[in-house]
């Protein structure tokens, strides 16, 4: 038990930069005292001590705003940051090392007995506000973005974004788009900070697919002047004009940072 209560008072040390002393986890941390009395709640749930293990998680909705069924199951080195507001239900399974975030659900969309929740494997993170449901499973060190809705397993170091949720996977050729965006991005002086593949935002989305067909054009358009070039052509293109930087920055922006400055 105190093996237990030790790694857990370690990992709010490793994830949460606020935390100062011992002493402090162990008084105002509302989240370690919901995964407490849930495991005080899970053993009577086991042992048939039904009635008893529901006051006992009722106990610690009310004292900490967390909900947590006592038939859940639970690993180690489990980290509610915040808490507020996070309901975790009766057939849902968290593995270790696992991180929720206030507002989470981990819910159910049937009536029906049996599996109905989903299964968190090692490592998740599951950021605030976000909704999962649905007897699935998250995989190994997933990550689930903030108010997303995720009704759908995702795999293994994946994230998933949006509502409903989308499956972002990093692969090489991503990143080669993602670099390729970026420098035409630079070249025609737009911010490429709103063109991240992350975002599941339809305009940052068409934006992106118009920074590669401008991409295609520039490569095909180079590739001509070259062939003209070659052909003995004294055909000289022109540079392209400069987009001036205060056409991309919005009058606001532009009033505040004077209003700074002065």
């Amino acid at each position: 038990m105190f093996e237990r209560l030790r790694e857990d008072i370690q990992s709010v040390f490793h994830r949460d930069p606020a935390a100062r002393t011992t002493f402090e986890v162990l008084t105002c941390y509302p989240g370690m005292h919901a995964i407490w009395l849930h495991r005080l709640g899970h053993a009577l749930w086991r042992r048939d001590f039904k009635w008893l293990a529901r006051v006992v998680s009722n106990f610690g909705r009310w004292l900490t705003g967390i909900e947590i069924h006592p038939g859940a199951t639970i690993g180690r080195r489990f980290f509610i940051d915040h808490g507020m507001g996070i309901v975790i239900g009766e057939t849902a399974e968290i593995g270790d090392d696992v991180t929720l975030y206030q507002g989470v659900t981990l819910g159910g969309t049937s009536w029906n007995k049996g599996k109905r929740h989903p299964t968190l494997e090692d490592g998740v993170v599951v950021g605030a506000g976000a909704k999962v449901l649905g007897p699935f499973t998250v995989g190994a060190g997933a990550k689930i973005g903030s108010n997303a809705v995720v009704t759908k397993a995702v795999p293994a170091g994946a994230t998933a974004v949006g509502i409903p949720g989308r499956i972002i996977v990093k692969s090489e050729e991503g990143a080669e788009l993602e670099a390729r965006r970026k420098a035409m991005a630079e070249k025609i002086g737009f911010d490429a900070y709103g063109v991240s593949g992350d975002m599941p935002d339809p305009v940052a989305r068409a934006i992106g697919q118009m920074l590669d067909h401008l991409q295609a054009v520039d490569e095909r358009l180079e590739g001509m002047c070259g062939a003209l070039t070659q052909l003995g052509s004294d055909y000289r293109a022109k540079e392209l004009p400069a987009l001036p930087e205060e056409d991309f920055v919005d009058e606001k922006d532009a009033a505040r940072s004077d209003a700074q400055a002065h």
